[in-house]
């Protein structure tokens, strides 16, 4: 399928909860976002082969969250030195948040993403947006859409088991996906599955009693949950609006 072909069928609607749920099962974060401020869809303008009319690819802006732990870097402390309920309020007065980027698995890889993001942020007339990215390497499509990336401190145990990972043949892309790890630990040599095994045991020996998780499905989630549960912090400055600040 070829890509400016396809990019000229379709068009960046507004869309709804309906757009979202029906493609909500393609993320890997379970549960609905709260706070929804808007929905984009992106839609064929004619009925599209078997899939329709309906949405092929969705975003969700959120209001902002009180804390993140990387705003104060990216803004240069631009929200610290004021009382809570005036922080409060110059947060969710300047920053919406991208909660979900969702494309159907049919048609990833072609640019939709990044195309959602960048073409959807100024309309949200806000001078800043944010997201958060559970694997920066995994979601290059907020950097390709113009949001600048800051890394979270990463933990040695992660970064060991990251790079144990690597050398069994799991990628980052493999990371948000639990059973696709699983299969690949499964397919493992016995000394490779050793190795693994350590790394394992060193990574989970401080969390209490999962530190004995058995070998098996239950402790890759559990331990991709951890891996990426400190996202990257991605923002984007509106290149026309100025910041509403006392």
């Amino acid at each position: 399928m070829h890509t400016c072909s396809l990019f000229r069928k379709l068009d960046i609607v507004r869309g709804d909860m309906a757009d979202y749920e029906q493609l909500a099962c393609h993320h890997y974060r379970a549960g609905r976002p709260t706070g929804i401020k808007a929905i984009f869809a992106l839609r064929p303008r004619k009925p599209f082969g078997s899939l329709g009319k309906r949405a092929l690819g969705v975003i969700v802006y959120t209001m902002p969250s009180a804390r993140a732990e990387l705003r104060n870097v990216a803004t240069n402390n631009l929200f610290k030195g004021f009382d809570r309920q005036t922080q409060l309020a110059l947060i969710n007065g300047n920053i919406r948040c991208i909660s979900r980027v969702i494309i159907d698995p049919r048609l990833r890889g072609i640019g939709l993403a990044t195309r959602l993001v960048r073409s959807t942020m100024p309309r949200m007339h806000v001078p800043i947006v944010e997201a958060l990215g559970v694997m920066p390497k995994a979601n290059p499509f907020f950097e390709k859409a113009g949001m600048k990336g800051f890394l979270p401190r990463v933990r040695l145990e992660h970064i060991e088991l990251m790079e144990a990972f690597s050398l069994a043949g799991i990628d980052d892309n493999d990371l948000i996906d639990p059973e696709a790890v699983q299969g690949k630990l499964d397919a493992l040599s016995p000394s490779a599955t050793e190795f693994m095994e350590i790394r394992f045991r060193q990574f989970l020996k401080s969390h209490g009693g999962r530190r004995n998780m058995p070998h098996g499905i239950d402790r890759t989630r559990y331990v991709l949950a951890k891996l990426t549960e400190r996202p990257a912090y991605h923002i984007w400055f509106h290149p026309d609006l100025e910041m509403n600040l006392p």
